[in-house]
């Protein structure tokens, strides 16, 4: 049976949740990093970075799973230059880089003030 995932502080425009779990198979939608206090984009990278991560993570543990359980994500980034920023914020979350998910990361993103954006997929325990 399909659960709809969506955490407090983060939610879609659109009529959709967060993530999506069917079994042990995790899937979010877009995650962005807006600030869940104020709903609104900040204006650094830094900023966007470091929410869209903690999002990420309150949706894959929302969803019953941890950050250990991703095993992909994608990542568009506004600007190319700003990598170093994301391989920070990357390295944070996943120290050991023997276990670290895989990644694309690519050109663009949906909305003019957004800088980063992201999805992940994750392979979760099956639900008890």
């Amino acid at each position: 049976m399909r659960q709809s995932i969506y955490v407090k502080g983060f939610k879609h425009v659109n009529p959709i949740p967060n993530a999506c779990r069917i079994g042990n198979l995790m899937v979010s939608g877009l995650i962005n990093g807006v600030d869940p206090g104020t709903g609104k984009v900040p204006p650094t990278m830094e900023e966007q970075c470091a929410f869209m991560f903690a999002h990420l993570r309150d949706i894959v543990e929302t969803g019953g799973g941890t950050v250990g359980d991703i095993l992909r994500m994608t990542v568009w980034l506004k600007d190319r230059s700003h990598r170093e920023v994301l391989n920070r914020e990357w390295v944070k979350m996943f120290p050991d880089e023997k276990t670290r998910p895989a990644r694309l990361a690519m050109s663009g993103t949906t909305d003019p003030a957004v800088l980063i954006q992201c999805d992940f997929m994750a392979v979760l325990n099956p639900p008890k």
